[in-house]
């Protein structure tokens, strides 16, 4: 039940994170996707830098997890032709959607919130 309280608190986190920095608003993906605006690719690369600090950081100091694992990071098989796809894929997903697939949730929950207190 503790594990769980905590995976709800930082989705929750994240959720309101996402909707304050409006990246699960579909007027800013319908701006990125004409690149009429820097705001998404701005939030995109921050993600991306991020992600690549801490990934260097967990494999170069043996980062250990709550349980007191060691996090090992196995090395990808090396390919063009299956992340083209996939991006591809991914891409005309998004924009056919609207929304990428973690903010999807967001706005799943933000219109259960304006159902019950509008």
């Amino acid at each position: 039940m503790r594990q769980f309280l905590s995976f709800f608190s930082i989705g929750l986190l994240l959720g309101v994170l996402f909707i304050k920095s409006e990246v699960a608003s579909w007027f800013r993906i319908y701006e990125m996707f004409q690149f009429k605006s820097f705001h998404m690719y701005g939030i995109i690369g921050s993600a991306i830098v991020l992600g690549i600090i801490i990934t260097k950081y967990f494999k170069y100091t043996q980062a250990k997890d709550f349980k007191g694992k060691e996090i090992t990071i196995e090395p990808k098989e090396k390919g063009f032709t299956r992340y083209m796809v996939g991006g591809i894929i991914f891409g005309l997903g998004w924009a056919l959607a609207g929304a990428c697939p973690g903010p999807m949730y967001v706005l799943l929950g933000s219109g259960f919130l304006a159902v019950f207190y509008c």
